[in-house]
């Protein structure tokens, strides 16, 4: 490939990425990527996935019950912890099963939902007008998110919470100690992700940004280009390029990070020890920690594309 024939396709790509971020593409050419509505969810030991006709799978580890979701229905987009799942259902109420010790998972009152968010023990919900809410384990502030406005997309880490502002500017609670909440000089942030203790951000030129524990490298994402969703893990931090690939850096003692032979990805999930990759086609691809079988997708058709 020339230069030209090289520039032409990444002002493509980068045209396409403003149009997916910001919702200015035709209805029929909008895709998952940059989507606030992600329809898999990987929570450490269980995977969640939304059908096309709006009920929810899951797969793996089912201690606190938090694979008990097929009795939802109407279902939009989900989020997973490693002990419980929340559902948001497309007349913007919320669902959640699992482990409910600490109030995370009384989220039946919430109405006029956008988003959702799992923390490690805590839910946050994204409202219609930019508001926050937040149940659950609040002992690091986490769930300090009341006097949060013109929010356009919220993310939970284990003791974190972090919420993009319709400015491009990030808005960060909890827990600090590794530098996990020190977002407030970000700008032109498209799309946020949390990890157990850092915090990703995507920018409006495809590029991202990290701050937190980077004890394995999973923070060293400045070399990172074209990129379209981000996804955080434990240890790790995934980034969908624009041509459906998938770069991973941080720990790969499970072959988490193993993902360099994915294609035709629009949208990715992190958990503690996994990455889960929705293909166009509906199907899902997983690598990473299996002891539970929630790597094992092979079976699973027909799942929601973002925004569908």
């Amino acid at each position: 490939m020339g230069f030209l024939d090289f520039f032409v396709s990444l002002w493509a790509d980068i045209v396409d990425f403003f149009a997916k971020a910001f919702g200015t593409a035709d209805a029929g050419e909008v895709k998952a990527t940059g989507s606030l509505l992600h329809t898999v969810a990987a929570g450490g030991q269980n995977t969640v996935a939304v059908r096309s006709n709006g009920t929810v799978t899951a797969k793996g580890d089912n201690s606190f019950g938090q694979c008990d979701v097929n009795e939802w229905r109407d279902i939009i987009a989900v989020s997973a912890s490693p002990r419980h799942t929340v559902g948001l259902r497309d007349d913007g109420t919320v669902v959640a099963a699992g482990l409910n010790s600490l109030g995370q998972c009384e989220v039946s009152e919430w109405e006029d939902i956008v988003a959702v968010a799992a923390g490690f023990s805590h839910t946050v919900g994204l409202m219609e007008d930019g508001t926050v809410v937040a149940v659950g384990y609040n002992d690091e502030k986490e769930c300090e998110v009341t006097e949060w406005e013109d929010i356009v997309a919220v993310a939970a880490g284990f003791s974190h919470t972090v919420g993009l502002k319709k400015d491009g500017t990030v808005v960060a609670v909890g827990n600090n100690d590794e530098t996990q909440c020190a977002v407030s000089e970000w700008t032109d942030i498209v799309a946020i992700a949390a990890g157990f203790w850092h915090t990703v951000g995507l920018k409006k030129d495809g590029t991202v940004v990290a701050t937190g524990l980077n004890s394995f490298g999973q923070c060293k994402t400045a070399h990172w280009r074209r990129i379209v969703a981000v996804a955080a893990g434990n240890f790790h931090t995934a980034g969908l390029r624009s041509n459906g690939t998938v770069v991973t850096g941080g720990a790969n003692n499970y072959k988490q990070c193993k993902t360099s032979g994915w294609h035709g990805i629009v949208d990715i999930a992190a958990s503690p020890s996994q990455t889960i990759g929705l293909k166009s086609d509906g199907t899902v691809v997983a690598v990473g920690k299996n002891d539970c079988g929630q790597c094992d997708l092979l079976g699973w058709r027909g799942i929601m594309q973002p925004e569908e």
